[in-house]
């Protein structure tokens, strides 16, 4: 499991620590952490690790830590993030990656970042999502995977005056495939999906926006044509206003906060972020760095426990389904 370490000056570091301490993630999986040197020597838990370099990494070792950067003190203090910091978080994301790439680990589980310290060190920055998606050259999905509902997004970190220039036909039919192929292994049947509308109401038959009759209702009747169980679209509120009774696998958000919203608010701790589409599964913790609770020792590591335990269970092999004939 490759896991990169998050911004050093946030929680990223202790809640890493905290969940591979616990005796059933260690059963779990493998884990090697992409990150700073004398960061994680403050953890007694990584004086046990083996030690390497993005060059001299072996999949043979077992539990490595892979020591990325060897950053100032000034550089990895606690809630307070400097620009060099920022760079370094970007440097464990892609070295995490280029072994992923390499076929040195499996999967990859991301502590959080700061967009906001990446983009100040110069390096440009809309998050994970879109780093894994140019990285492997595939199109990918963000679902926010919970225990009450799975909820993935058709758009990511863009304005919503952007929105309805990124919603076309063609690529919502695309999402609505590769939502329903992602999870017909993990729900055990063709998975039922549940397109959001857009706009309130879903529309209201044109009335407030076109966007559902011209561009949702067609991408949905070709997903259909295509063997994806999808319905819609549908009105948000309504949907989210009874979450222990909605009868979809999942559901697809037109944008970030109609789908991030009313899936924190359902479980914030234990939903964790799973992209879709990559080669190798790739999940995350659903909150950010927390500088304001960082090296205080109140950070949860429920969190990153629920991410790591997602990932080694999307890598875990499965036994091929029997041919039919």
């Amino acid at each position: 499991m490759g896991i990169s370490l998050g911004d050093v000056s946030g929680i990223g570091p202790e809640v890493t620590a905290a969940a591979l301490a616990l005796p059933r993630v260690r059963r779990a999986l493998v884990p090697v952490v992409f990150g700073d040197g004398p960061t994680l020597e403050r953890f007694a838990l990584f004086g046990r690790y083996a030690r390497a370099t993005p060059e001299t990494l072996s999949r043979d070792t077992g539990p490595t830590l892979c020591v990325v950067t060897t950053l100032a003190e000034k550089d990895r203090v606690p809630g307070k993030p400097t620009r060099e910091g920022g760079r370094a978080q970007y440097a464990y994301v892609t070295a995490a990656i280029e072994a992923a790439r390499a076929g040195q680990v499996d999967a990859l589980c991301t502590a959080p970042v700061s967009k906001e310290q990446i983009s100040r060190a110069g390096i440009p920055f809309m998050g994970h999502t879109e780093v894994l998606a140019e990285a492997f050259g595939v199109e990918v999905l963000m679902l926010m995977d919970g225990p009450r509902v799975r909820v993935a997004l058709a758009t990511n970190h863009v304005p919503l005056s952007a929105l309805p220039k990124l919603l076309t036909v063609e690529r919502l039919t695309a999402q609505l495939k590769l939502l329903s192929r992602s999870l017909a292994p993990v729900v055990g049947h063709r998975p039922r999906i549940a397109v959001l509308g857009l706009n309130p109401h879903a529309g209201e038959g044109g009335l407030l926006g076109r966007e559902e009759v011209e561009i949702l209702t067609p991408a949905i009747r070709q997903a259909r044509a295509a063997r994806v169980d999808a319905h819609g679209p549908l009105p948000a509120d309504g949907l989210f206003a009874r979450p222990d009774a909605i009868p979809y696998d999942a559901v697809l958000a037109m944008y970030h906060d109609q789908g991030l919203i009313p899936a924190k608010a359902l479980d914030f701790e234990r939903t964790v972020n799973v992209t879709l589409g990559l080669p190798v599964p790739r999940t995350s913790p659903d909150h950010g760095t927390a500088y304001d609770i960082a090296g205080k020792g109140q950070a949860s590591r429920v969190p990153m426990v629920e991410a790591l335990l997602k990932a080694a269970q999307l890598a875990r092999p499965r036994a091929p389904r029997p041919r039919r004939g």
